[in-house]
Parts: structure tokens; C-alpha cells; sequence
């Protein structure tokens, strides 16, 4: 197979269908695009105009169809060809925009007759639009941010919102090299997902460029009163003021040893930077991978270890994700399983086996317990989802993305007999694909390739653990990796469990088990097994006693124990600690602050339930 690039895809899949986006990206190689925006905070709104370099890949192309969306509105579209009639002849074009999806819309440029333009010969677009609050576009009033004094703005473009934001092929087939120039406010600081960046303050402008190629839904930009730390050789901390110190102290020197340990497993980070920055609690997802700059939701500053495992998870992501990506948003698996084993292997080099054993079977119990509401014949619990056009993908993001993904990642690796063998084999895979876009027949024909004994004994075609069946059948993972060595983690938790579960929980037992000496992993594991069980036999005199025992200590810890507790609160309809739920509920919730993040880990249900049930 040749697996050399072209616009981001290995040239053996050019005739991928992406059925999410509504571009003719087949027809076109994206070169570069450029960025001239003025933000409007005032107004909402970003006004300016897109430059895209292309190249057509078959003559008499007459029509260039781009992802966009209703609330982006344009303005005029113009064409600069070679031998047009000089270096500086610009020719007006028409255009359309028809519907498409809930989700987008689609531009269609009429392409000039003359000059033609030649297959493999650069022309360029240029787009002039104004975008206001579309999908991707989050404008912040100063009271929805941390500091509450200045408004703040940020885009998020995963799955299919940077239509949106500009003008693409919105689809992860294709990939190309970005430059963008944003004029802003005086006191304004502007970040992008970019590789360089120069700031002139007497004409408050900034300078992006992003020199690797890059999906369109990893361009990202956040503006506001941010200012920064550095906190290692390649990585510094972006916050609001007022959460600033907290950040860096939460993160200290973690990040630099990370990303060291990432590249003795997976070869070299090929990003240059790794910054991070905080965004206000109404950041709609906890973590977002953008290239040289992840977006993390401040609210995760509460718990440490939260914090450690989803900025691990980002940081694999800059060989999982970004420098090798899911051909379409049906097999996202390819990304999220990948660096959630990347995850993994980092956090077992950095902290011991038993940690990650501990945090896996955190998460695994989290996809039974999503397995028991879906059901086994759920179609998206596969790996390759298939979705109907209009399905938003972003709908689609679940814990048999990750996990799943994970446990079919994990189940190659064990094929391999040698975890270290399967580290080399990760390496090759980001070599071979580095800046390409795949799918899961290119990871598993290379799998075969790398390790020819395997291919040899047929292990494609084991009886019940199938690759395709893996990929393509419904239910919960064909198996699980042995997670046994995190038992001295686990153990203790299960019995706490089966003792509180009892017909008549044994008060000497409990005393005999100190949760303030334990992890918060082992905590939630802990409260989510009860979850499990509640409600619970004798549910208002064991709730009692578990208050007692329990209620002080879980008050004054994060919001990812106290939440959990709280459902046991509702679900066993224990009433005396009521008054609690409605204090995290004000404090949490009522302003908009952190609402969404917990909608986003699957609380949303306790929320709904909640806000009509307790807040009168």
C-alpha cells in the first residue's frame, strides 16, 4: 500500500466518504489557508477574510463546495489565478449557500471558465464573511468568566462547529498548514492552536502560524485577559489572573516530565510547544487536544488527579489524534482508544502500574454502567459507527469511543506478547502516518505487516475476538486487559462496597476503613459501586449512617466526589441531605458556571432531575 500523504490522506483511500461534511474535498488539495480577523467584542462578532491556497486534482473543475454555516455570513468570494491578467488581476465570483445538516451548510463558489485552471496548479479564494455565535464561537460576557471583569472569547471546533468559525473542508480527511492575523481590543491577548506566534502592540495585532498540517477542526483560538507562566523548556500555563497561580502551582514541573516519558514511548513530539490554557467552567468539554495548545476547563483545578489524567490524555493526543487522525468522524475510535492506551502506558511509566490499573477500572465500570442503560444491540456501542447524514458525530462521542477503543487497543498489544514490542510497533505506526489522516484497515494492514508471525497464525480471524468483530459488532468489549496489579487500589474499595451493600452494615468493619487516606479515584470508584447498588437495602437507616460517617468529609472535597454523592443523596431519597444538593446545585449550576462540564461526564440526567425536584 502507499501510504505517502496527499492533502492529509493516505493517496489508497482518495475516494473516502465523510458524510458529514458537504465539501467536494476529493476534487481539491488544500495547501494553506490564512486568517484576517477583527474581533468585535461589543457586537459578538469576528469580521474578515479567508485566503485558501489550492490546487485542483482533475481538469475543468467548475465548482468548489466548502463547509459553512448559517450564522457565518458572506460577504463576497474572489479568485486570484496564475496567468489571469496580471499578479494583482482578482476575479469576482458568484456563489451560493444551500442547506445541508442541523449542523452546517454548504458554499458553492462558481469556479472561473478563464484563464482554466490546471490540475496541480495553485490558485487561491478568498472569502470575505462575518461569523457571530455560531456552534464554534463562544462569546463570554465578564460575568461568565473566572475574573468576572473582562469578557472573553474562545472557539471549540471538535467534531464539525469550525464551519462555523471559517469557511472549510470540515472533515479530518483533509489537512493542511495555517497563518492567521487578529486585530483586537487594547488589553486583549489572543492564543492559537499554532506552531509561532509575534504580537505588535502599538497596532494591537497578532501573528499565527501553524507550519504542520492540521485538521480543520483543530484550529482554535481563545481572546481575554489572559497572561501566562512558563512551567518547563516547551510549555507554559495561560489562565485568567486570577487563576493563574493556582494553575502553575497545580502543574509545577508534571508537564516536561510527561511529555519526556510520551516520547521515550511513542518517538518524538513533533509539536514544538505544549501550552496549556484555562478556560472559564462554561468551556463545554473538559479538555480539548489543540496543537500546541491544549484547552482545559479551570473547574478540573479542584482535583488533582483528574487534572493529571486528562492533561496526560491531551498530551497523548499529540501522537494519537493530531499527528496521525481518523480519516471521518465514524471511526473517532482511532484517535480516543489510541491515546487513551497512549494515556495509559504514560501514566503506568510515570506512577506505577497499580494507579493505572486503578483509574481503568474506574472508567471500565463507567462503560458497563452505559452498557446497562444502552443494551448489548446498541449500534453505538461499535467502534465503527455508522451514522445517517444529519447525524451531528459530535453526538456520537461515548465511552465505547474510549474505552472500548481502548480494550481492542490493549487486546493487540497482549497479540504481541511484549508490551515494549507493541511500544515499537505505536512508534512505527506514527512514523509511517505522521500528518495523515486513517482509517482502521491502514492501523490493522500495518499491524500485520510489523509483526508477520501474527499474520501468519491468522490472529485477525481468532474465533470471537475478530478483528472485524471488534470494529464492527455491537455490545461491550470482546475482552478486558488484566488489571489485577491494581488490586492493593481496588480491593479495599470492594469490600467498603459489599459492607455498606449488606443487609446490616457492620460498624466496627467501616471503622476499620479510612477514606481520607485514600486516592480520589479510589473515592469515586467507591461512591459510583454504591451508585450501582442504591437504593440501597434499608436505604433511609444505611443513608444515615453513611451520612454520619461520611457527609463532612465529601463537603469539603471536589466537585467529582461531591456529585457522586449527591446522586446517592437523591437516588436512595434520602431527605435530610437535600439541603446539600441544592448548595452544590447554586453554587455549581444556577450561575451557568460549571453546568455543562458535568453534562458533558454523563450527569446531565442528575441535573434535570435535580433542578425541578430541589431548587424552590
Amino acid at each position: 500500500m502507499n501510504t505517502s500523504c496527499d492533502g492529509g490522506r493516505p493517496l489508497g483511500h482518495c475516494r473516502l466518504v465523510d458524510i458529514a461534511s458537504a465539501s467536494n474535498f476529493h476534487s481539491f488539495k488544500l495547501r494553506h489557508f490564512h486568517l484576517d480577523l477583527h474581533l468585535n467584542f461589543a457586537l459578538k462578532r469576528m469580521t474578515g477574510w479567508q485566503v485558501l491556497e489550492l490546487l485542483p486534482l482533475q481538469p475543468g473543475l467548475q465548482t468548489l463546495v466548502l463547509d459553512t454555516h448559517p450564522s457565518l455570513h458572506i460577504h463576497s468570494v474572489d479568485c486570484k489565478v496564475p496567468g489571469g491578467g496580471g499578479p494583482d488581476a482578482v476575479l469576482p465570483l458568484t456563489y451560493r449557500v444551500e442547506p445541508f445538516t442541523d449542523y452546517g451548510a454548504s458554499l458553492h463558489v462558481s469556479l472561473p471558465a478563464s484563464p482554466p485552471l490546471r490540475p496541480h496548479r495553485a490558485f487561491q479564494i478568498t472569502v470575505r464573511y462575518t461569523t457571530t455565535d455560531g456552534p464554534a464561537i463562544w462569546w463570554l460576557d465578564a460575568e461568565l468568566t473566572c475574573g468576572r471583569t473582562r469578557p472573553l472569547v474562545f472557539t471549540q471546533g471538535h467534531s464539525v462547529c469550525n464551519r462555523s468559525f471559517f469557511p472549510c473542508f470540515d472533515t479530518p480527511a483533509v489537512k493542511s498548514t495555517y497563518s492567521a492575523t487578529v486585530r483586537v481590543p487594547e488589553g486583549v491577548t489572543v492564543l492559537m492552536s499554532a506552531s509561532r506566534s509575534a504580537y505588535s502592540k502599538q497596532d494591537r495585532v497578532f501573528q499565527f502560524s501553524m507550519e504542520f498540517p492540521v485538521p480543520a477542526y483543530l484550529v482554535a483560538l481563545v481572546a481575554g485577559d489572559l497572561q501566562h507562566a512558563d512551567i518547563g523548556p516547551r510549555s507554559r500555563v495561560w489562565a485568567e489572573p486570577c487563576i493563574l497561580t493556582c494553575a502553575v502551582s497545580k502543574l509545577g514541573g508534571s508537564v516536561e516530565r510527561w511529555l519526556g516519558v510520551a516520547e521515550g514511548l511513542f518517538g518524538p513530539y513533533v509539536w514544538g510547544r505544549y501550552d496549556i490554557v484555562f478556560l472559564p467552567p462554561s468551556f463545554p468539554i473538559v479538555a480539548m487536544e489543540n496543537p500546541c495548545l491544549t484547552f482545559i476547563i479551570s473547574s478540573i483545578l479542584e482535583s488533582q488527579e483528574f487534572l493529571l489524567i486528562d492533561v496526560i490524555h491531551e498530551i497523548a493526543h499529540g501522537w494519537f489524534g493530531n499527528a496521525v487522525t481518523n480519516a471521518t468522524w465514524e471511526e473517532m475510535w482511532l484517535s480516543e482508544g489510541l491515546a487513551t492506551y497512549a494515556q495509559r502506558r504514560i501514566t503506568t511509566e510515570a506512577y506505577g502500574e497499580a494507579f493505572t490499573c486503578l483509574e481503568t477500572v474506574f472508567r471500565l465500570d463507567a462503560l458497563h454502567r452505559q452498557m446497562r442503560l444502552l443494551g448489548d444491540n446498541n449500534p453505538v456501542s461499535k467502534l465503527q459507527a455508522k451514522f445517517e447524514q444529519g447525524v451531528n458525530p459530535s453526538s456520537l462521542m461515548n465511552l465505547f469511543t474510549y474505552e472500548k477503543g481502548f480494550c481492542f487497543v490493549s487486546y493487540l498489544s497482549q497479540l504481541c506478547g511484549d508490551i515494549k514490542r507493541f511500544d515499537s510497533f505505536l512508534r512505527a505506526y506514527i512514523e509511517q502516518f505522521k500528518f495523515c489522516s486513517v482509517v482502521a484497515q491502514d492501523l490493522l494492514d500495518f499491524f500485520l505487516g510489523f509483526f508477520p508471525d501474527l499474520k501468519e497464525s491468522c490472529v485477525a480471524q481468532r474465533e470471537g475476538l475478530e478483528f472485524e468483530r471488534w470494529l464492527n459488532g455491537c455490545g461491550p468489549p470482546l475482552c478486558e486487559p488484566d488489571l489485577s496489579a491494581g488490586g492493593v487500589l481496588t480491593c479495599p474499595v470492594q469490600r467498603l462496597c459489599e459492607v455498606w451493600g449488606g443487609e446490616d452494615p457492620d460498624t466496627k468493619t467501616i471503622a476499620t476503613f479510612d477514606l481520607s487516606a485514600w486516592s480520589t479515584f479510589q473515592t469515586v470508584l467507591f461512591l459510583d459501586r454504591l451508585l450501582d447498588r442504591s437504593p440501597l437495602p434499608h436505604g433511609r437507616e444505611v443513608m444515615s449512617h453513611l451520612s454520619r460517617c461520611y457527609s463532612a468529609l465529601l463537603d469539603g472535597m471536589n466537585a467529582e466526589v461531591q456529585i457522586r454523592w449527591l446522586q446517592i443523596v437523591v437516588r436512595n431519597g434520602f431527605y435530610p441531605d437535600l439541603p446539600r444538593v441544592r448548595s452544590f446545585l447554586h453554587k455549581h449550576v444556577s450561575d451557568g458556571r460549571v453546568g455543562l462540564w458535568y453534562c458533558r461526564r454523563g450527569q446531565n440526567w442528575f441535573f434535570k432531575y435535580l433542578s425541578l425536584q430541589t431548587i424552590k
